[in-house]
Formats: C-alpha cells, sequence, structure tokens
C-alpha cells in the first residue's frame, strides 16, 4: 500500500513538472544541440563517445571550473571572502598539485573510464538523441546521484580518518590545510579508488541515457571544487539546494582535520554530531561579529 502511495506521488510530481514544462518557452540551444550530438554520434563510435567523450567532459569541466577560485587569489576584493585570509595560495603548492593531478586523472581515472563503454553495452544503456531524458529527469537524477554518493562519501570518509590508517591514505588530501579549487581530486591514488566508487553507484541505479555519464560528472565537479574553492562567496546559486554544505563547511574540516565528513549535504554530520564543533565555530564567529559591531 505504501508502494502504491509513493508511485502515485512520484507520477504526480512528474506529471506537474511536465504540465509546468509545457509553458516554458523553447530553449533556442537546443536545436543546436541536438545537431551537435547526431554528428557525434554519425561521426564516432561508441567506444570514442564513452571514453574519449568522457575523459574530454571530465578534464575540461575540472580545469575550467576551477578558472574562478584560480583567479580570485590575484583580485584583491575577493580576499575578503576567502575563509582562511591567513593562509593565501602559493604557486609552488598549485604546481605541485597539479601535476598529482595529472597523475590521478591519466594513471588512475582513466583506465576506469576506460570502462564506461562496456558499462553502457552490459546494460544497454541507449546514446541517441530520441531517447534522452528531460532536463527535469535528468536533474533529478544527479540529485539522486549525490544523494548516494554523499551517503557513501560521510561513512568511508569517516572511516578514513581513523587514526590507524589516516597516515597511511587520506594524509595526502589533507597536505593543504587552506583549500583551493583544484585541490578536490588531490589525492593517494587507493583514495581516488576508495571514494570514488560512489559517484558509480549512482550511475547503476539510475542511468537510462549516456547523458547522464557527463551531467553527472558536471555536477559533483561543480559540488567539490566550491566547497574546496576556499572562497564563501555570495549569492552562490549552489546554496540554493536544500542542506547544500558548502565551502565553509568543508574548509572547517580542512582547518581541523576532524568532522563535516560529508561531501554535499549536512544531514549525515547532523544526524552523527560530527558538525558539533563546527556549530559551536559558527556560534563564536558570530558572537565575534556582533562584539565588532558594537
Amino acid at each position: 500500500m505504501a508502494t502504491n502511495d509513493s508511485v502515485n506521488i512520484l507520477n504526480s510530481a512528474y506529471l506537474a513538472v511536465e504540465y509546468i514544462d509545457s509553458f516554458l518557452p523553447d530553449n533556442p540551444l537546443q536545436q543546436p544541440f541536438k545537431n551537435a550530438w547526431n554528428y557525434m554520434l554519425d561521426n564516432y563510435t561508441k567506444f570514442q563517445i564513452a571514453t574519449w567523450g568522457s575523459l574530454i567532459v571530465h578534464e575540461v569541466s575540472y580545469f575550467l571550473l576551477c578558472v574562478p577560485g584560480f583567479v580570485f587569489q590575484f583580485i584583491p576584493y575577493m580576499q575578503k571572502y576567502k575563509i582562511q585570509q591567513d593562509k593565501p595560495e602559493t604557486w609552488e603548492k598549485q604546481w605541485k598539485c597539479f601535476k598529482t593531478l595529472l597523475f590521478n586523472h591519466f594513471f588512475i581515472q582513466l583506465p576506469l573510464i576506460c570502462g564506461t563503454y562496456y558499462f553502457t553495452e552490459y546494460f544497454n544503456i541507449p546514446y541517441e538523441w530520441e531517447e534522452m531524458p528531460r532536463w527535469y529527469v535528468l536533474v533529478a537524477q544527479c540529485f539522486g546521484c549525490a544523494v548516494i554518493e554523499d551517503a557513501w562519501h560521510y561513512f568511508l570518509h569517516r572511516l578514513l580518518h581513523h587514526k590507524r590508517i589516516y597516515k597511511y591514505i587520506h594524509k595526502v588530501h589533507h597536505e593543504f590545510v587552506s583549500p583551493f579549487g583544484m585541490q578536490a581530486e588531490y589525492a593517494h591514488p587507493l583514495e581516488t579508488l576508495i571514494l570514488g566508487t560512489g559517484f558509480f553507484i549512482g550511475i547503476v541505479v539510475f542511468c537510462n541515457h549516456v547523458i547522464l555519464l557527463w551531467a553527472w560528472v558536471i555536477c559533483r565537479l561543480m559540488e567539490t571544487i566550491d566547497v574546496h574553492s576556499g572562497y564563501d562567496v555570495p549569492l552562490n546559486p549552489l546554496h540554493l539546494v536544500p542542506f547544500y554544505a558548502g565551502a565553509r563547511f568543508h574548509d572547517f574540516h580542512h582547518m581541523n582535520f576532524i568532522g563535516n565528513y560529508a561531501s554535499t549535504f549536512t544531514w549525515w554530520d547532523r544526524i552523527f554530531g560530527t558538525d558539533s564543533q563546527f556549530i559551536a565555530y559558527k556560534e563564536k564567529e558570530k558572537k565575534q561579529q556582533l562584539i565588532t559591531k558594537k
């Protein structure tokens, strides 16, 4: 009975969104995107699309999303939004981070990406334009992937902080006490595999088109680069996402090496009380701000 009620609620929500979508103006980019997508299908094999296409989406998205945070360090006005103002970025740290990233991307992540084609073939994941889900279905699927990855990340990330194994694996990621965007995937190869597994679970659950692979890659990179940016910028559209943790939440984790273990949302830390130090820190900040105003 409860299952039927849940299905009815989901169907009603889907119909409501579909009804609202019918009133929205046509997307002017849809036809060019359709033409580009069909051109890709006509000129490249599925293996090339799944493998090299996924690699290009990842690399281009990663480094483009890092650009704003990288540029902020040269803009004096933006320094008031930097969370740890006493720890500026250095060229030495950024160059070291960049070299490690290239190694991880091409020697750890690329072999995993090579399995994408076989995954899509095994589960009969379509590539055709006509099979592509509507935008609101894609958004819902990406949100579902984020919820699943966040749960995996919380418990495995917390485990990596255990005193018996921390220094062997996760300590690499904590080399930079004041994080910056490019550092998001700066990690020990084992950590890349352990925490990265959470990324693929949602794909296995929801994937009904290859476009979800790329949409979820972009969403996940957008989130992880934002929380590692080191800047708490106002009017950040990601803060519109319910229970979104944000840069200040994760920056506290890098400052103190404890608590705030979740990747995207705040609920797991709230449930298990691992955000207690962060809450106390925020209360202290508020009191200091009130004293300063007086």
